[in-house]
């Protein structure tokens, strides 16, 4: 049975690829502080599964916090034993998807080709993860989801940003993972605030305007 994505006021996952565990409260605090409402620390990271435990305990409920590059089974055992809740992979593994939804994580894997997004589908993903989406653009993104079943949960991931919210929305993106357009390794966590509320604004304007 799977998880379904659960409803956000702003479908945006902050994806914190290669930040430290000690600088992991100051740049969450601020994320959630601009209203992100997810947040993926990759699995290539420092440390990651320290940082994740401490962005579980500053997060509120309605915050959704989890682990991005999950590869194997063993990833996702150590994520549910830090209290992660999203479970974010490159690709379609059905095995890590089927132990993710026993440890009841929302899951979004990785997928590029109709192919693989069926699949993620058939196998009780709670959204597909289209990356990078730079490459298949708001155009091919919209062309796959055509012969998806109604209703799927489609993410854009890879070169998006506030820049272009409003051509990925009308491909019928609905949420959106956001690398290094507001992180990135080094970046304090006042930087990372300004970009933060600039994306929260940019997305607002977008669904705002439809």
């Amino acid at each position: 049975m799977s998880i379904p994505f659960p409803s956000m006021q702003r479908p945006l996952v902050a994806i914190l690829r290669g930040v430290k565990p000690e600088e992991t409260e100051a740049i969450v605090g601020v994320l959630i502080e601009a209203g992100m409402t997810a947040i993926e620390i990759p699995l290539n990271s420092p440390d990651p599964f320290r940082s994740i435990a401490t962005a579980v305990k500053l997060a509120p409920a309605g915050v959704l916090i989890g682990a991005g590059t999950v590869l194997t089974a063993e990833d996702v055992d150590r994520l549910n034993d830090v209290g992660g809740r999203l479970m974010v992979s490159p690709n379609v593994d059905t095995e890590v998807l089927a132990l993710a939804h026993h440890h009841g994580m929302v899951t979004l894997p990785g997928v590029f080709s109709p192919t693989e997004a069926l699949l993620a589908v058939r196998s009780g993903a709670s959204g597909l993860k289209f990356f990078p989406a730079s490459v298949l653009g708001a155009s091919g993104i919209a062309a796959i989801r055509a012969v998806l079943p109604a209703g799927v949960m489609i993410a854009a991931v890879g070169g998006v940003s506030d820049q272009n919210f409003a051509e990925y929305i009308k491909g019928g993106v609905t949420a959106f993972g956001l690398g290094s357009s507001l992180y990135k390794p080094g970046m304090g966590a006042a930087d990372v605030a300004a970009r933060a509320k600039a994306t929260v604004t940019a997305y607002d304007r977008a669904i705002a305007k439809g």
